[in-house]
């Protein structure tokens, strides 16, 4: 394999690991801090979070993951298909479908009408029933695309660790 391959496998890598352990993070540290806050804290800090995290370091992993995934898919692509082609295409598609697809078509429309929503107006009720419908379709989704980032990691770890056939 070519010093350009190796370097956008790792790059692959590299990209998806970070998105992994963004997700992980959350999962374990974040959101059940989260949990514990009030339903005004809540909704305040997941407002501030979300806006937050839109910033060209995050997207930079972010949309890096799969452009470098699919870019390695292609590379790998000759006949007869090798295991890394196969592993690179698994890894791409949970990608796109479950980090991509979960947040682009679930967690950002969650987020847009959690951003909507004006705290300092609202009532106690109003703000618990916010975060009541905010919290648990948020969490579920951000479940998928975790356990979709780990995956793909997974697989594209085992795609550097496997020969190449030629």
């Amino acid at each position: 394999m070519s010093t350009s391959q190796n370097l956008l496998l790792a790059g692959a890598a590299i990209t998806t690991a970070l998105m992994a352990g963004l997700f992980y993070a959350y999962s374990c540290s974040v959101n059940p801090g989260l949990n514990r806050l009030s339903d005004t804290a809540y909704v305040t800090a997941m407002q501030s979070i979300n806006r937050a995290i839109q910033n060209p370091i995050f997207f930079i992993s972010f949309f890096g993951a799969p452009i470098l995934l699919l870019i390695n898919t292609w590379v790998h692509y000759s006949q007869p298909l090798s295991s890394r082609f196969w592993l690179l295409l698994g890894a791409t598609i949970i990608y796109l479908v479950g980090v991509v697809g979960v947040t682009i078509l679930g967690n950002i429309p969650v987020n847009e009408g959690l951003e909507s929503f004006d705290v300092q107006t609202a009532s106690l009720e109003e703000i618990a029933a916010q975060r009541a419908t905010f919290e648990s379709p948020w969490n579920k989704l951000h479940t998928i695309r975790t356990l979709a980032s780990i995956l793909a990691l997974v697989l594209v770890i085992t795609a550097c660790l496997s020969p190449r056939e030629e």
